[in-house]
C-alpha cells in the first residue's frame, strides 16, 4: 500500500509544473537540518560535504543519487563538496576505476571543490592516529585467525568474549605493530584493533579493526605501505581533515556511526564532522551491487560496465540518459531517514521520456523495411521528378530548423505497418491496408493497391499510388487510416541499429532464492540493419533523435561513424513494461 501511495503521488509530482516542482523538493529532512545549523551559525555557517566512493567499479544510478544530494546541497547554500576516492582496499581498486568515476562525475554536470581527494594522501596521518590509540591503551595487535575471530566476535544475540591479546602492554602493542608495518607478519596473520566493548548490542563497535596486513601494491602510494587503514578507521578521519560538516551516507551505514564518533571523541582530530543518513534507492528490474555488476561483466553476461543495459551511469550514458533526465528522477524520489525508497524503474523511463520529449530532433527511421512503389509518381507536385519535402525538426522548437527528404517512386515503409486484412477496424490497426489510404509522414496520402509476393506467399512489395495535392491537405471524400513513417529506398543511409530493453525481466532480481542472473532477460538486446533519412549521415556520436513512431535513440559513444552508423535504442515511446 505504502509503494502505491509513493508511486501515486510521483504521478503527481511529475504532472505538476516547474515552479511546483521547485517548490516541492524544499521539504527533505537533510536540507532542513543544514538550513537550521546555518541559522544557529554551527561550523561557522559553513556547508561542506562530500561524495567519497571506493575505486572498485563504475558508478550507478544509486551514486548518481548521492551526487545529486550532496553536491547540490552544497552548490544550494554556497559551500562545497569534495570528489574523494576512499582507496583502502587496493586489491580491489583501478585506477581505470578513479579515471571512470571523475569522468560521470563531470557528464552528470557537477564540479568538486578544490584538488581530486584520494584516503590514501592521509595514511601517514592514520598511521600517526593508529599510534595515539596505542599508547592510549585503545588499541591493541590481535593475532587470531579469521575463524578465532569470528567465534570471539559473538553474535548480535549473543555477547562476545575478549581475545587473548586484548590487554598487552602498550610497549608490546607499539613493537608487533611496526613489525605489521614491515612487512614481518602475513597477511591475515595479525590485525590491529581497537579496544571499545565486546559485549556490545552493537556489532560494530566489539573492538573493530582499524589496520590489517596487505601486501599488495597500492595504486597511488605504490609499495610505501603493506598495511592498510579499515574503512570505518579511515571514514570519519577523512571527513575531519577535510573539513566536512554533513557527512552524508545511506542507511546501511547507520550502525556504524556510533563508531564513527568514537574515533572523532578519541583523536586529535582538526574538527567534529556528524553523519547523517538517508534511506538508498532501490531500482525494481535492477541490480546495483558492484559485486554481481561486476560479475555481469566478468562473465561477460554484458559487454563492459559501459554497456547500455547496465545501471551504471556510464551505461545509462551510453544508452542516451541526459544528466537534465537523471536530475528530474532524482528530484522526484523522496529524501527519506527510515526506510529505503522502493522505485518503479518506470519512473526513471518516464524522466528519460519528458526530457527527451522536449530535446531531440525527430527524424525517420524504417527499422524492418518494405518496400512501397508509387505507380503515378507524374501525377505528384514535382510533375514525375524525385520530389524534396520539408519537415520540421521538432515540432515546438522552430530554431532547429527543417530537414529535407526525397520523395521518390520507390519508398520503404516498415513491414509491420501493411497488412492484407482488410475486415480489421480502424481502431486496431491504422496503417496500410490494401485498398485502403494510409497518410506518409509529412508526404502524400497513398493507396495501397496491390502486394507482390514471394515463392513462399510473403509480401516483398506494395504497388500505391498517391493522392496528387494531398501534402499538408485533406482530400474530400478520402480519409486515412492514419499516418505512418517512411523512408526513401533510392535515398537513405543504413544504419545498425541496437535495440536495447531492461535487463531483467524480474522485478526483484535479487531477491527470489534464484540466482539473480537468471532473470536476466533474452530479449534485452538485438540489432537490426535499417534505413533512415538521408541527413541522418551527419549525426556525431551522442547526438540524440526520436526516430518518429519507435522511440528515442542516440548515436553510440564509442562505435558510431562516418563510415558505420550505429544508433543505440535509449527508450521506446511507450511504458510496455506496464502490463507485465
Amino acid at each position: 500500500m505504502l509503494n502505491l501511495i509513493f508511486f501515486v503521488g510521483i504521478l503527481v509530482s511529475m504532472s505538476q509544473s516547474k515552479p511546483e516542482q521547485e517548490l516541492a523538493k524544499t521539504t527533505h529532512f537533510i536540507r532542513n537540518i543544514i538550513e537550521q545549523d546555518i541559522a544557529s551559525n554551527k561550523h561557522g555557517g559553513k556547508v561542506v560535504t562530500r561524495f567519497p566512493p571506493e575505486p572498485n567499479g563504475h558508478l550507478h544510478i544509486g551514486h548518481a543519487r548521492s551526487i545529486w544530494l550532496n553536491f547540490g546541497l552544497a552548490k544550494e547554500f554556497n559551500g562545497q563538496c569534495n570528489l574523494r576516492f576512499d582507496d583502502t582496499n587496493p586489491e580491489k581498486e583501478e585506477q581505470a576505476y578513479v579515471d571512470a568515476i571523475k569522468e560521470d562525475v563531470l557528464w552528470l554536470g557537477y564540479q568538486w571543490a578544490d584538488d581530486v581527494k584520494y584516503a590514501s594522501s592521509y595514511f601517514d596521518t592514520f598511521y600517526e592516529w593508529a599510534l595515539h590509540l596505542i599508547k592510549a591503551g585503545l588499541a591493541y595487535v590481535c593475532f587470531l585467525s579469521p575463524e578465532e575471530s569470528k567465534e570471539y566476535k559473538g553474535w548480535a544475540t549473543k555477547p562476545g568474549k575478549e581475545s587473548p591479546y586484548r590487554n598487552r602492554s602498550v610497549d608490546e602493542n607499539l613493537e608487533h605493530f611496526e613489525k605489521m608495518r614491515n612487512g614481518d607478519y602475513d597477511e591475515g596473520g595479525c590485525v590491529l584493533r581497537a579496544k571499545i566493548d565486546m559485549t556490545s548490542p552493537n556489532m560494530n563497535l566489539r573492538d573493530p579493526i582499524l589496520y590489517r596486513v596487505r601486501k599488495v601494491a597500492h595504486h597511488q602510494t605504490g609499495d610505501k605501505w603493506c598495511i592498510y587503514p579499515s574503512y570505518d578507521f579511515a571514514h570519519g578521519q577523512e571527513d575531519a581533515i577535510e573539513g566536512v560538516t554533513h557527512s552524508i551516507c545511506t542507511l546501511e551505514f547507520q550502525g556504524h556511526r556510533p563508531l564513527y564518533e568514537w574515533f572523532l571523541e578519541h583523536l586529535p582530530v582538526p574538527s567534529q564532522p556528524k553523519q547523517y543518513e538517508f534511506g538508498r534507492l532501490n531500482l525494481n528490474y535492477t541490480v546495483t551491487s558492484k559485486r554481481k555488476l561486476k560479475q555481469l561483466v566478468d562473465e561477460k553476461l554484458v559487454n563492459g560496465w559501459d554497456d547500455p543495459r547496465m545501471p551504471t551511469v556510464s551505461g545509462m550514458r551510453r544508452r542516451g540518459y541526459t544528466p537534465n533526465a537523471l536530475k528530474a528522477f532524482c528530484d522526484m524520489v523522496p529524501v527519506v531517514g527510515k526506510g529505503n525508497s522502493d522505485v518503479d524503474v518506470a519512473i526513471l523511463e518516464r524522466a528519460i521520456r519528458d526530457d527527451l520529449n522536449e530535446q531531440a530532433p525527430r527524424a525517420m527511421c524504417v527499422l524492418n523495411p518494405l518496400k512501397v512503389t508509387i505507380t503515378n509518381m507524374d501525377e505528384g507536385n514535382a510533375g514525375g521528378a524525385d520530389e524534396i519535402l520539408s519537415l520540421a525538426c521538432h515540432p515546438n522548437k522552430e530554431e532547429l530548423g527543417e530537414r529535407h527528404l526525397p520523395f521518390t517512386e520507390a519508398l520503404f515503409i516498415d513491414r509491420a505497418d501493411f497488412t492484407e486484412e482488410q475486415g480489421l477496424s480502424r481502431k486496431k490497426f491504422k496503417r496500410l491496408v490494401l485498398g485502403e489510404w494510409i497518410r506518409l509522414r509529412g508526404a502524400y496520402i497513398i493507396k495501397a493497391d496491390e502486394c507482390v509476393k514471394n515463392e513462399k506467399g510473403e509480401v516483398v512489395e506494395v504497388i500505391a499510388s498517391l493522392v496528387p495535392g494531398s501534402v499538408g491537405e485533406n482530400v474530400e471524400g478520402i480519409k486515412p487510416r492514419g499516418v505512418i513513417h517512411w523512408v526513401s529506398a533510392e535515398k537513405n543511409v543504413q544504419a545498425e541499429i541496437r535495440l536495447y530493453d531492461r535487463l531483467f525481466n524480474h522485478p526483484n532480481p535479487d531477491a527470489s532464492d534464484e540466482d539473480f542472473k537468471a532473470h536476466i532477460n533474452p530479449d534485452s538486446f538485438h540489432s537490426v540493419t535499417a534505413v533512415l533519412e538521408p541527413g541522418m549521415a551527419n549525426a556525431s556520436p551522442e547526438d540524440v533523435f526520436q526516430f518518429e513512431r519507435e522511440g528515442y535513440f542516440v548515436a553510440d559513444r564509442y562505435d558510431h561513424n562516418e563510415g558505420h552508423l550505429i544508433f543505440n535504442r535509449t527508450i521506446g515511446l511507450k511504458d510496455v513494461w506496464s502490463g507485465k
